[in-house]
């Protein structure tokens, strides 16, 4: 699932004085995780932010393709609402202070955000085969107007399929009672008892294998279509187009990747077992920095890859530094003006 803490598996001797409101982990592994966990919060953040600044306003940027990264871009930011809670959970995972309402929905959205992002990439690369391998009818289908309807019925389905997230967690006592020192956000044992988290998992595991398998037949497809052409068509111009085409591939590969770094943690889950206890704690607080940087990793392999990214951000900010600038140098005038008329 989206959220590492999502399954809350914790210390169940809730009786021992220990486990009255501490930290699983010493504060020298703390600090260092809160620290990058802030970098990618304001990486993330500002990077996806400008994302989708650049995709609405430079002309040369609004294609089809851009229309799913900017929404995926919303996503991947919408994520990062829930780092503070997290990080508060990691610092002291009980009792939980924000209530039962922001418990289900800091693992709701995060749940949906990852599975939009994971319907978005397979999306574009769909989208990719058939611009790559079918270009006439690519272009007579692909229509700004049908890839808004896309968009919102991938976001349609993360939050429908998201949904039994909101009952499934909640704020509770692990033996049952509900005592305001020992509350825990973490899934309810009664509603796990009938099913509905085997069938989160299923999802989980869908969500995972499924796009992956789309991928890889995807651009197996798409290597063997290039492959082909280049062959057929001029030096030159062959490598020109494969170029641009191995570009898309390439980035669209990566954050494929990313994406599915995020979905992975939720695969796998913890046998209970004290002697594995450890091991499980230190594997959630690794899998909970590669999901913050999934989210964060997109604008930056966009602007390494994408030489038109680079160029439109450059002109954005250029831009508004030249704005800046003419609205201090008009300050200035009106301040000058202001002393000349005193001197008078």
């Amino acid at each position: 699932m989206g959220s590492i803490w999502n399954h809350s598996y914790f210390r169940n001797d809730t009786d021992s004085s220990e486990d009255q409101s501490f930290s699983l982990f010493d504060v020298h592994i703390l600090v260092p995780v809160t620290i990058i966990s802030i970098i990618l919060f304001f990486l993330g953040v500002s990077g996806n932010l400008i994302t989708i600044v650049i995709f609405r306003r430079s002309q040369e940027m609004r294609t089809t393709v851009n229309m799913y990264l900017s929404s995926m871009a919303l996503s991947d930011t919408l994520i990062f609402l829930g780092l503070p809670s997290d990080l508060y959970r990691l610092w002291k995972y009980k009792p939980y202070i924000f209530g039962d309402f922001l418990c289900k929905f800091f693992i709701y959205l995060s749940e949906t955000c990852t599975y939009c992002t994971i319907l978005h990439i397979t999306t574009v690369s769909v989208e990719r085969y058939f611009a790559i391998c079918f270009p006439l009818k690519a272009k007579a289908t692909i229509t700004e107007y049908r890839v808004k309807r896309v968009i919102l019925a991938l976001w349609g389905c993360s939050l429908l399929t998201a949904g039994p997230i909101l009952f499934l967690f909640g704020v509770e006592h692990p033996n049952g009672s509900l005592p305001q020192e020992s509350r825990e956000c973490r899934s309810i044992e009664r509603v796990a008892r009938t099913g509905l988290l085997e069938t989160m998992t299923w999802v989980s595991t869908v969500y995972f294998f499924l796009p992956m398998l789309c991928l890889t037949l995807l651009y197996g497809l798409i290597c063997r279509k290039l492959w082909r052409s280049g062959q057929r068509l001029p030096a030159c111009q062959a490598a020109g187009r494969k170029r641009s085409h191995t570009q898309t591939v390439k980035m669209l590969g990566k954050s494929g990747l990313e994406t599915q770094s995020e979905e992975l943690p939720s695969l796998i889950t913890p046998t209970g077992e004290i002697i594995l206890y450890d091991l499980t704690q230190y594997f959630n607080l690794i899998a909970m920095l590669l999901f913050y940087l999934g989210a964060s990793i997109n604008p930056i392999l966009y602007n390494v890859m994408s030489h038109k990214y680079r160029k439109a951000m450059s002109r954005i900010l250029h831009h508004k530094g030249t704005r800046r600038c003419r609205s201090l140098t008009r300050s200035e005038k009106v301040s000058l003006e202001d002393d000349t008329n005193d001197c008078s």
